[in-house]
């Protein structure tokens, strides 16, 4: 990875909120063998972050889904005797999401799991969940490759559109087609922990403002949303009819957070340096400092994320 460590120590490859040269989401929304470009994260990253992306998640926005997954026909109780919810996870890496959500919602539900990375794919179906929150059963299906002409057609029979960490690596162009899948099934998505551009340190420093500004251009290169994401994927869902809500899920790491913490900072000042080059000297005299604050416990962080509930009105003219 470009950029200084600041210990010598070794990053994860793939680790941190970095996006190399040429890399893109693990999911992605254009045309392109699945072996075009190699998987963007590490195991190990996906599950060092995987217990603070379950605190930050927003539970405000359970209940509106759950109010709109409840009136879908074939929810157990319905007349047409369907088999429950079947739901799409978009880039699912290990699974967390469905580890996540799957015990928040009642009745059997089917996962869907979309990835690029077979061994991801594998280690996500090892470790789904097996039962929903009232314990009735969850199964899992695993779909590898690119997701290059998302359409309604693709999400034929689904509930629901999950992602997480997806939407600030796409393009607008491919939010668009994400939006206009769902909207066009009438099929609600749920999109959580998409980088708000902030990041809140204590103690404070000077370069904390410097850095922060060069990681979020650099998110930004190669026409990729990073930090502005979840204002385009509001305009694109409203304009495509859909309500959407969005709130504030971010990451609040403290000395119990150490392991993840490091990484994150490894990568967020590499992506800064990578950017901007002459922050190089000042950024490893950073680093240094950043990590061995964090070693001592002494070290807070707050990473803004936002979550996004767009609810198209469902298939039947219903909102």
């Amino acid at each position: 990875m470009a950029g200084p460590r600041g210990d010598g120590a070794e990053v994860i490859p793939g680790a941190g909120p970095v996006v190399g040269p040429g890399e893109r989401a693990t999911v992605r929304l254009r045309d392109g063998g699945p072996e075009e470009e190699p998987p963007r994260y590490a195991p190990e990253w996906l599950q060092l972050r995987e217990v603070a992306d379950a605190a930050a998640r927003a539970q405000d926005l359970l209940d509106p889904l759950r109010n709109r997954l409840a009136g879908l026909p074939g929810r157990p109780g319905q007349a047409d005797g369907a088999d429950g919810l079947v739901l799409h996870d978009l880039g699912c890496g290990t699974g967390s999401m469905g580890r996540w959500l799957a015990p928040r919602l009642d009745g059997p539900q089917h996962w869907v799991l979309h990835d690029r990375d077979p061994y991801l794919l594998h280690f996500a179906a090892v470790a789904s969940p097996r039962a929903a929150g009232d314990g009735s059963r969850v199964t899992v299906e695993t779909r590898r490759g690119d997701v290059a002409r998302f359409t309604p057609d693709a999400l034929t029979g689904a509930c629901l559109v999950t992602a997480s960490a997806l939407l600030d690596v796409l393009t607008r162009e491919e939010i668009g087609t994400l939006a206009t899948a769902c909207v066009g099934a009438g099929c609600p998505a749920l999109l959580t922990l998409t980088v708000a551009g902030r990041v809140e340190l204590t103690p404070a420093d000077p370069l904390d403002a410097e850095i922060t500004e060069a990681f979020n251009a650099h998110q930004r290169r190669t026409g990729l949303l990073g930090p502005d994401a979840v204002t385009v994927a509001c305009e694109e869902f409203s304009e495509r009819g859909a309500t959407v809500r969005v709130h504030p899920s971010p990451w609040r790491l403290g000395p119990e957070s150490a392991p993840l913490t490091a990484q994150w900072l490894r990568g967020w000042v590499g992506a800064a340096v990578e950017q901007r080059p002459e922050l190089r000297e000042p950024a490893e005299r950073y680093l240094r400092e950043r990590l061995a604050a964090c070693e001592a416990g002494e070290l807070r962080v707050v990473v803004h994320h936002s979550d996004l509930l767009a609810l198209p009105r469902a298939a039947g003219g219903t909102s």
